[in-house]
């Protein structure tokens, strides 16, 4: 990695030219990541679950062969089956899969039956070379920047998973939050015992504010994925970080939970997701947690 850095010091604007094009194509496969995972995970529950009952010898509790949940016999990961148009099932060809591009040469629509394709996709593409070549940006030609990107890689999917299915996944909380303990060690953004602190507190944190809630209300207010990303987030900001990340995620959260209750009209029953209010206050902490705290303090005092 040093060889890297330092080959890229002496061009810098082709270094961030590499970090955008990388993150467009992996970008790409966060969109696989965002849509597969989930369903991996609800396949891998239900198998579980009809373990479970057999070995138990509940042969009258089990899923119907209809169920499409059931777990199939071709294997389904992040790697097979190969991408296909869910309208006709043509198999995507390398030339419809280059980020952003392919989608604008076929006008948004598949080759072969010309069916409308989601917008979103060379948007969360878009989006992720875009945070990404910021965050490098950000703390300039360093391994800082290369593990920034690899940061935001995570938060993007944990980002749109949740918001789609209002999960975040231990597959990339957990990696994430060892992640940031592992750097720490090597002072890549905070010290150790500020890390190990961070975690920590990030978790037990909002552990108790879920106790609390429950306690009183009789209902859950978030789930444990909620602690383990505020977790990974407190190990690489350290827990002075913390602070500054439940302010900006609780105001964000409060503000876009209120217009959304307006207006879809469903009042305080509605569930609102918090973990893409944690993920994007974690990111914009980790790039400008030094100078957040410092313009409070200055205000402040």
């Amino acid at each position: 990695m040093d060889a890297i850095i330092t080959l890229s010091q002496l061009y810098p604007a082709i270094f961030y030219c590499l970090v955008f094009l990388v993150s467009l194509m992996v970008g790409s496969f966060l969109n696989v990541v965002i849509y597969r995972l989930p369903i991996m995970m609800e396949r891998s529950w239900q198998q579980e679950y009809e373990s479970y009952f057999s070995d138990s010898g509940n042969e009258g509790i089990s899923t119907s062969a209809n169920d499409k949940s059931a777990t199939p016999d071709e294997p389904f990961n992040l790697i097979k089956p190969d991408s296909t148009c869910p309208s006709c099932g043509h198999k995507i060809r390398a030339w419809e899969n280059i980020p952003v591009i392919s989608y604008l040469f076929l006008k948004g629509k598949c080759a072969e039956c010309k069916t409308g394709i989601s917008i979103r996709y060379p948007l969360v593409e878009l989006f992720t070379a875009i945070a990404c070549t910021f965050a490098a940006y950000q703390f300039g030609v360093t391994s800082q920047a290369l593990w920034a990107v690899a940061f935001t890689y995570v938060l993007v999917a944990l980002l749109f998973i949740d918001l789609d299915k209002m999960l975040l996944p231990d597959q990339l909380t957990l990696p994430l939050l060892w992640l940031g303990l592992l750097l720490s060690t090597q002072n890549i953004f905070v010290g150790t015992t500020d890390a190990i602190i961070g975690a920590a507190a990030g978790y037990l944190s909002l552990w108790s504010v879920y106790w609390l809630f429950k306690l009183v209300t009789g209902k859950e207010g978030m789930g444990y994925g909620d602690f383990k990303l505020l977790a990974a987030l407190g190990a690489f900001t350290g827990w002075q970080g913390l602070p500054v990340i439940i302010l900006l995620s609780s105001l964000v959260g409060a503000i876009a939970g209120i217009l959304i209750m307006i207006i879809q009209n469903k009042g305080k029953s509605l569930a609102i997701p918090f973990g893409p209010y944690l993920a994007v206050a974690g990111w914009l902490t980790l790039l400008f947690k030094h100078e957040i705290i410092t313009t409070y303090l200055d205000y402040v005092l």
